[in-house]
């Protein structure tokens, strides 16, 4: 099965589940902390250009830059949303699957990074590995979590930036001192696909 013949049925079901969803699902509760929309913006196709450090860890470390694009869809009820990144150019099937889910009783934004090399899984105890976490201020996203990276501890950050409605940005930096400092090992500046 072709890469595109799965994202099509990917896309086909999710579009199902939501034309089937309860009207009660899809209003979110009266009590619940705000953010559940702070992702709308991304909703839509994106031309992404991307440059990445290929070995973080080290200080003189060598950037490589891509294009990819990002297709960003919402789950039904508000439950969150989930973009594939697709970079054929890069790396030929590769596919790289965001899913971001929303907490109503916290507030917060939990994000999962999967990919068709292991499916996000962890290699030790062959769960998800651990999502960021954090929220929107001010128009800025930021989220991070604690995780061991080729046998080193760091304290990751995804930051999220919207421009304006057909421009954004995004980062990922790494910690070595619990989030005193930071070093980006990558980043990317998104346009929108306008159909």
């Amino acid at each position: 099965m072709s890469l595109e013949t799965l994202r099509n049925a990917g896309a086909a079901l999710i579009t199902a589940a939501i034309a089937t969803a309860s009207p009660a699902l899809a209003q979110a509760p009266s009590a619940e902390k705000p953010g559940r929309g702070d992702f709308d913006f991304l909703v839509g196709r994106w031309k992404t250009e991307q440059k990445r450090n290929t070995t973080p860890l080290k200080d003189d470390g060598a950037w490589e830059s891509f294009t990819a694009e990002i297709h960003m869809q919402k789950f039904p009820g508000g439950i969150g949303n989930f973009d594939v990144l697709n970079a054929p150019t890069w790396r030929p099937g590769y596919t790289g699957l965001a899913i971001r889910i929303f907490n109503g009783e916290t507030g917060l934004w939990s994000i999962y990074w999967l990919n068709n090399k292991t499916g996000g899984i962890d290699k030790d105890t062959n769960e998800l590995q651990v999502p960021v976490v954090g929220k929107f201020v001010n128009g800025v996203g930021i989220f991070e979590n604690d995780e061991v990276f080729q046998g080193t501890p760091i304290r990751v950050q995804y930051r999220w930036d919207r421009v304006d409605a057909d421009n954004v940005k995004w980062q990922q930096a790494f910690s070595f001192d619990g989030g005193k400092t930071w070093k980006v090992n990558w980043h990317m500046t998104g346009t929108r696909i306008k159909s």
